[in-house]
């Protein structure tokens, strides 16, 4: 099984138009155009009913105590930990790869609708909910695929796996809202295969990728 994208190459940079935001000269960030990258995959299991994707960020700061503050810096040796930026269940294995912007074309404040999709498919909700959680101009449920948007002072570029998974069960077996922790338990003992292409991102200027 593979998977491969037209929007980067395995462990090379994600294009700003990919991210929530890209780095701005006098303010540090700015909002970008949200869209989901183009994903494809090939050599599926036989088998295969269904796909889940789930795209993680594993370079998140565990400690956001220094998160974007000016004269502060996060420290590449900190812990790190997953955020998740994209839960997608209940896609059918030959409709196709999935097109640049077809799943997420721009920001939504208070989140995207869900967990319907395009394609009959459901999405999850992703981490941004809890961290615009204070926040009553963005504060909601977040659905579906919202990019990345690293801290601008990381001393560290972070890196964003977009896993498939090909299943032998036609629907996840979930309702209602639902998180990729709850994928990932939910299709245990069902995944034929998996496979993944990692993208890396950084805000900071001073980090080369």
């Amino acid at each position: 099984m593979k998977v491969s994208s037209d929007s980067f190459g395995d462990h090379q940079r994600i294009p700003g138009e990919y991210a929530f935001a890209v780095p701005d000269p006098a303010t540090r960030m700015a909002l970008s155009k949200n869209r989901n990258p183009h994903l494809a995959w090939s050599d599926l299991p036989a088998g295969t009913r269904s796909l889940a994707v789930i795209c993680h960020d594993r370079d998140v700061p565990s400690k956001l105590d220094d998160f974007n503050q000016e004269g502060r810096v996060i420290s590449a040796s900190l812990p790190r930990v997953d955020f998740y930026h994209w839960t997608l269940v209940d896609l059918e294995p030959n409709g196709g790869p999935i097109r640049a912007g077809e799943f997420s074309d721009g920001i939504t404040p208070h989140g995207k609708p869900g967990p319907a999709a395009p394609r009959g498919a459901r999405q999850g909700i992703n981490g941004y909910g809890p961290f615009f959680a204070g926040d009553k101009d963005m504060a909601g449920d977040y659905y579906g695929y919202d990019g990345p948007c690293p801290p601008w002072n990381d001393e560290l570029p972070h890196r964003y796996v977009f896993t498939v998974y090909a299943l032998d069960i036609l629907r996840c077996p979930l309702e209602g809202k639902f998180t990729a922790e709850d994928v990932l338990k939910a299709i245990q003992g069902h995944v034929l295969g998996q496979a993944a292409v990692t993208g890396v991102y950084s805000m900071n200027p001073d980090v080369k990728i």
